[in-house]
C-alpha cells in the first residue's frame, strides 16, 4: 500500500487561504463540490481494531474504492489503496453482498488545488469550521508548501478526520467512526451535548 504524507490544518479563513493559493499561482481542479462517502467493516470490526476501513466515494466526476489504514497518527502513519469504480450504489450493496456492513454514510463538501507537487483541499465537514489538507510525494515539499502557503507548520494534524471533531467534542475515535451519519444537517442535540467550550 501507499503511505499518505499529508497533514491537515484546523480553523482556517477559507476566502484568506484561496487568495493566499491564488497569489502563489496555485491552479484550481475544481471548486467546492458535494462528496458522498460509505464506509465498511467486518461485522466483527476486524478492520477498525487494525486502524483500517474501506470506503466508497462519489467525488461527483469519479467514483473512488479504497482501502485505508491509520498505523499512527504521524507524518507517514496513514496507507492507502485506491481504485475507481463505475457506480456509487452498486459497489456498496456489492460489498454488502460478501458479508461487509455499512458503518457510516458521510457527506463533505471540498475543493481541490494544486501548488506545484502538492495537493490542496479546502475540506468543509458537518458540524466543525472548514479545515485544510496538503498531501504531497515527499515530506520537505509537504513542510515547503505549508510554509508558501501560511500554514504553521507546528499546528499540523495528522491522522483521519477524527482528528478534527475530538478537537470541537468530547467523543473518543471510536464512537466517531461508529456515527451512522455524518450530513449537512442542523447540529444535533446530541452532538451538542458532547460540544466543548471555547478556550480562552
Amino acid at each position: 500500500m501507499q503511505v499518505e504524507i499529508e497533514a491537515k490544518w484546523l480553523d482556517i479563513n477559507p476566502d484568506e487561504f484561496r487568495e493566499n493559493l491564488q497569489r502563489l499561482g496555485a491552479k484550481q481542479i475544481h471548486p467546492e463540490r458535494l462528496m458522498r462517502r460509505m464506509v465498511f467493516d467486518y461485522p466483527d470490526s476486524r478492520l477498525e481494531k487494525i486502524g483500517g476501513w474501506v470506503r466508497v466515494r462519489d467525488e461527483g466526476d469519479k467514483i473512488t474504492f479504497s482501502y485505508k489504514q491509520l498505523n499512527d497518527r504521524s507524518l507517514h502513519g496513514t496507507q492507502e489503496v485506491e481504485t475507481t469504480v463505475g457506480d456509487f450504489e452498486k459497489t456498496g450493496q456489492l460489498l454488502k453482498a460478501i458479508g461487509l456492513i455499512q458503518r457510516s454514510y458521510q457527506e463533505t463538501r471540498r475543493e481541490k488545488w494544486v501548488l506545484g507537487d502538492c495537493e490542496v483541499t479546502i475540506d468543509t465537514w458537518p458540524w466543525i469550521p472548514t479545515f485544510v489538507e496538503l498531501e504531497a510525494p515527499r515530506e520537505e515539499l509537504l513542510r515547503t508548501s505549508a510554509e508558501k502557503t501560511g500554514l504553521n507548520w507546528d499546528m499540523a494534524m495528522h491522522g483521519s478526520v477524527e482528528t478534527a471533531y475530538q478537537k470541537y467534542y468530547d467523543f473518543t475515535e471510536h464512537e466517531i467512526d461508529n456515527w451512522p451519519e455524518i450530513t449537512f444537517v442542523p447540529e444535533p442535540d446530541w452532538l451538542l451535548a458532547k460540544k466543548k467550550q471555547p478556550q480562552g
